[in-house]
């Protein structure tokens, strides 16, 4: 049998090059279309506050009682009324003392002072309070150097939170200090939005689970354990679909069966264009397929789609590029889809401690680290090095133009604590 003529392709000093015609989408323009496609679509359920942490509020929370109630003494002293002049001042001690959830009964008399004690609510006829240390008591009168200014040491009622105020916005994602401000403010039960529900599925036939034998060509299941408790890190309900198969009708029961269960769907591998890539196959035939080829490194192939009316990112099979495809375009989507909005991870301009040239055309993330104050990287950008995602804690990222990093420049460093890790 004679040999074809085939010419083959030119060699290309680029692996991620693509084929005439075909354009990169910068990464600032695939999150504006995430952004702009994308809506809340997790559901208000009302909740008693005590199961409210890291939830994320549906509704603008509104005081029902201010904070402080009353005015109070904010530390242990003696309350009288007015401020007190320069010099030694002596007054009479009135019988009785206030003290936090014991109030004094009646009012104190002009010219003289009572005892109080930090959290008391303050009496008719007191406003000021002088510090006990700063007190001499003998003989049933006090005695202090002035000047005092009038409502020294004390709290005005409401003024840290006044009754009718909002406390807190909707869609925020509740701390445990936003549980003290709620119940301090008369809060017991607040409407939030039920956890959003993301699905991962791992692809691929050379892939095996952990633990049981692999046949020569075939690797342990790295991305689903990562993407299982990235999802879990960052506040949402993991569902776990298990791994499928290269068989285009297996893939597309599980992406069914994922769609029944939950809000939206993270798959690993396929999700380019070979003939193995049925993630992206199958959002094409559903007519829902979108951008595709991103404009960063690493993590080119990402397919975003929709499948069954529930959004589909379809991530790298890479482990590197899966990590920090979830983590730049899937953890803002999925934050606006639970319903807390869309945020933006904060990083830190610092200086470099590596050096580093990098062509025009694509964004890129390194896997970094800070020690002291100083911003290194992996010694290895190969995105096969899974080690370096556990070396480092954040990622330095370099914009789309060219750049000539050298050690001392500034770069922007985005802690992985950014993305709610």
């Amino acid at each position: 049998m004679s040999k074809p003529e085939i010419t083959p392709p030119p060699l290309r000093n680029d692996c991620f090059a693509l084929p005439a015609g075909v354009n990169w989408t910068p990464v600032d323009d695939a999150l504006a279309l995430l952004r702009g496609r994308l809506t809340v679509v997790a559901p208000v359920e009302t909740a008693p506050l005590a199961q409210a942490t890291g939830r994320i509020l549906a509704e603008d929370v509104i005081a029902k009682r201010s904070n402080p109630p009353q005015p109070n003494t904010a530390v242990d002293g003696y309350g009288f009324a007015g401020a007190a002049p320069s010099g030694p001042q002596v007054m009479p001690l009135q019988e009785g003392r206030a003290a936090a959830g014991i109030p004094f009964d009646g009012a104190v008399q002009q010219g003289m002072a009572l005892r109080v004690l930090t959290g008391a609510a303050l009496p008719s006829g007191v406003d000021t309070v002088i510090l006990e240390e700063d007190v001499t008591v003998q003989d049933g009168h006090i005695a202090f150097h002035g000047p005092l200014k009038q409502g020294a040491n004390t709290r005005k009622a409401g003024e840290d939170v006044a009754r009718g105020d909002m406390v807190l916005p909707a869609g925020r994602r509740l701390t445990p200090a936003d549980l003290a401000l709620l119940s301090a403010t008369g809060i017991s039960e607040i409407s939030l939005r039920k956890t959003l529900r993301v699905a991962v599925v791992s692809t691929g036939d050379e892939l095996v689970e952990p633990g049981d034998p692999a046949a020569p060509g075939q690797i342990f299941d790295a991305n689903r354990p990562m993407l299982l408790s990235l999802v879990e890190r960052m506040g949402f309900q993991p569902v776990d679909m298990g791994r499928v198969s290269d068989d285009r009708e297996d893939l597309r029961h599980r992406l069914n069966r994922a769609a029944e269960l939950a809000d939206v769907i993270l798959t690993s591998g396929g999700a380019s264009a070979g003939d193995e890539d049925h993630v992206s196959a199958l959002l094409r035939e559903a007519g829902a397929m979108h951008e595709w080829r991103i404009a960063l490194k690493p993590g080119r192939p990402l397919a975003l789609g929709m499948w069954d009316g529930t959004p589909v990112f379809g991530l790298p099979g890479n482990p590197v590029a899966a990590k920090v495809c979830t983590l730049i375009f899937a953890r803002p989507a999925l934050g606006l889809m639970a319903g807390e909005g869309w945020s933006e991870p904060m990083g830190f301009d610092l200086p470099a401690n590596f050096e580093k040239r990098k062509k025009p055309g694509r964004r890129e993330y390194l896997r970094a680290r800070v020690r002291d104050g100083r911003v290194e990287v992996f010694a290895s950008e190969g995105s096969g090095r899974i080690s370096g995602l556990s070396w480092a804690e954040g990622l330095v990222e370099i914009e789309d133009g060219a750049r000539h990093i050298q050690p001392g420049d500034p770069v922007r460093f985005i802690p992985y604590g950014s993305f709610g890790l």
